[in-house]
């Protein structure tokens, strides 16, 4: 059938829109299907498909392939490709330790509940895909089923910052461990982490790695549509895309014309989300937040921003996350002003984990400070509280000269930089808006 160069356009830029995250978790999953062994690239983790690599120590502050990490947990990370294999995912003994494991699909949904949140025990769990009805061997724990064959996995494993602990922690992490169902034997195998190859990096950016590109999203696209089968309501949608697809096939103009809608809509729809301020519930003191991370559905909007300002979020029962980028007047937060972030008597966020509060530069990402200090909150054991109770965080670039208010310090980095707020296993008030963080006061 003929079409329009001007309806494949129109089509062109929605699908750009909704399939954004989608194209984006694709091409990580292409970046590690070139890999060929575990180890450390720079600050970066490498790992074959159906494997994954941990950290052990908390991320450098170098890395930009994932925008707003944190220096609260120890990461691992790794892609699945279940066509190829179900995966077991061993969970080690982390005793009263803090964890939780994100295991998302395509649409970076999660399709997992493994986590202290949710009682789960030392064990083998299976991941399979969509279509796998093989037999689950005896001792598998647990069996969760993806909606798509392509998914990530990253455990993260809680770490104060003491030295003692750093070094309590090292031995819950040799038994995490991912690897296709083919080498499970029913006994835990361990990984000595540290042991890796380590090789140098390229240097690192100013932005997140770019993994989408208008230029070649049409040409990926078939495959990503087909590893994500249509949720329900979307089938006539799919039909659609798959319909211009064709029609561009063989027309370079409507592939052209295509493409650049998708640059159009890159610019102007999918840009501006990388900015908090632009999305989400808003709270007082220009707070925002969400509440179906990890479970997006079919609320495209959301999914997309999250996936361009800070792709891969835990489930709001596992993490509940708060974005600021305004002070309490509502001017930008900038590293010319000082600023000061006040929680009442008994104010910290209500949760069952821990909580901090992180520090990122205008493009979401962690710049080196003096005191290598990004975050503050229940890992930091020499926080000063007030007499009264109440903890006052200290906001700026530049150290302050009183012994307590330094205690208390976020250094904030040159320019424009935004706060994060994360509550791990957060309590009902938390999850219910009962709770929202206090304002962001400018003193000076």
């Amino acid at each position: 059938m003929k079409i329009t160069e001007a309806y494949a356009a129109h089509v062109a830029r929605d699908v750009f829109f909704w399939a954004w995250p989608l194209v984006n978790m694709y091409n990580r999953r292409l970046a590690f299907s070139k890999m060929t062994e575990q180890r450390y690239v720079g600050p970066l983790l490498e790992a074959p498909l159906n494997r994954l690599t941990m950290l052990t120590d908390y991320v450098d502050p170098e890395e930009r392939n994932v925008a707003c990490p944190n220096q609260d947990v120890v990461y691992g990370l790794g892609m699945v490709a279940l066509e190829v294999s179900p995966v077991v995912v061993q969970v080690p003994d982390f005793g009263d330790r803090f964890w939780v494991y994100q295991i998302v699909d395509l649409r970076t949904d999660s399709f997992v509940q493994l986590g202290k949140m949710h009682g789960s025990t030392p064990g083998f769990y299976l991941l399979v895909g969509p279509n796998w009805n093989g037999q689950v061997p005896n001792g598998i724990t647990r069996v969760f089923r993806a909606s798509s064959n392509t998914g990530l996995v990253a455990p993260r494993i809680a770490q104060n910052d003491t030295p003692e602990d750093k070094r309590a922690i090292q031995g819950a992490l040799t038994g995490i461990a991912m690897y296709p169902l083919a080498e499970y034997d029913g006994r835990m195998k361990s990984i000595e982490w540290s042991k890796l190859p380590k090789v140098p990096g390229a240097p690192p950016g100013e932005e997140e790695t770019r993994w989408v590109y208008p230029e070649k999203f049409f040409d990926e696209l078939p495959m990503v549509l087909a590893d994500a089968p249509p949720l329900s309501g979307e089938e006539a949608c799919y039909a659609q895309v798959l319909a211009v697809l064709a029609a561009a096939k063989d027309n370079p103009k409507i592939k052209q014309a295509m493409i650049g809608a998708a640059k159009d809509a890159e610019e102007k729809l999918v840009n501006p989300l990388f900015q908090f301020r632009n999305y989400g519930q808003q709270l007082p003191h220009h707070w925002s937040t969400i509440s179906n991370e990890s479970a997006f559905g079919t609320d495209y909007f959301t999914r997309t921003a999250v996936a361009k300002s800070n792709i891969l979020v835990n489930s709001p029962d596992e993490t509940k996350y708060f974005y600021q980028d305004f002070d309490a007047s509502g001017a930008r937060l900038n590293s010319s002003n000082r600023y000061t972030v006040t929680f009442a008597k008994d104010g910290t966020p209500p949760v069952n984990g821990f909580w901090s509060l992180s520090i990122y530069n205008e493009h979401h990402f962690f710049v080196a400070n003096p005191i290598n200090r990004f975050s503050v909150g229940t890992k930091n054991k020499d926080l000063k509280f007030a007499a009264d109770g109440s903890l006052t965080i200290y906001v700026q670039s530049d150290a302050p000269t009183d012994a307590v208010q330094r205690a208390n310090w976020l250094p904030a980095p040159k320019g424009n930089f935004s706060l994060f707020g994360r509550a791990y296993w957060p309590k009902v008030p938390v999850l219910d808006g009962t709770w929202t963080p206090p304002a962001v006061q400018r003193v000076s």
